[in-house]
């Protein structure tokens, strides 16, 4: 029971994320921890991929431009910082190939008798459809419930959002049910569907099982 009494056993378990590599079709995904230099690249493609994203994530104060700008990318850091030095959160930037397509969170998080966290992602658009979101997904999962210790890791979706529910779906997640008017998004409150995993079904683990069914391999 250490791992559910203890708020932080021989240190701080998993911290920082280094995950991967794992190829997919797209090619070497891996993750790693979110740098200051990262701001660029994550305001050039959030500001091109307004569109693909915005749909999708939770409302914010202020525009998409002033949110999404280089110089938002300070206070962005600084509050990643903030959450990795209290524990609750492990941002990563996901790699494919070596370049920055996108970003994924384990948030939430929480020791004691809960002992659990959240997990959620983006991915650019011109990195969609060859496995690098499920392969982040996989790789972000087993790091939550094998160094950082959770007992559970839960995901919100709507459930209109079909590519993320397949992701979900490929990593193992189980569906709990449907959260009523859960989060503000894209101008309105709406359903998602609230879904989890648990340390006692996850056998060897997301990635393991993507290997077996031959839609990864391990580098």
């Amino acid at each position: 029971m250490w791992d559910l009494l203890d708020p932080d056993p021989g240190g701080r378990p998993g911290w920082p994320l280094h995950a991967g590599p794992l190829r997919v079709r797209a090619g070497v995904v891996t993750l790693r921890p979110v740098r200051r230099r990262d701001g660029r690249t994550w305001s050039a493609m959030r500001m091109a991929d307004r569109s693909h994203l915005e749909p999708w994530e939770p409302t914010t104060e202020g525009s998409w431009r002033r949110t999404n700008s280089r110089a938002a990318w300070a206070a962005v850091h600084g509050s990643h910082r903030r959450a990795i030095r209290a524990g609750v959160s492990l941002p990563a930037v996901i790699e494919l190939d070596g370049e920055y397509c996108g970003q994924l969170t384990l948030g939430g998080i929480s020791r004691g008798p809960l002992c659990s966290g959240w997990i959620g992602y983006w991915v650019g658009s011109r990195f969609t459809g060859g496995g690098v979101a499920t392969a982040a997904v996989a790789l972000g999962l087993d790091h939550a419930l094998g160094p950082v210790r959770l007992h559970r890791v839960d995901a919100t979706v709507r459930p209109e959002n079909a590519a993320s529910r397949v992701v979900l779906d490929r990593c193992g997640f189980r569906e709990e049910g449907l959260l009523r008017r859960y989060l503000h998004v894209d101008g309105a409150w709406r359903d998602h569907l609230l879904v989890a995993r648990t340390r006692e079904e996850h056998g060897r683990g997301a990635v393991a099982a993507l290997v077996a069914s031959g839609f990864a391999e391990r580098v």
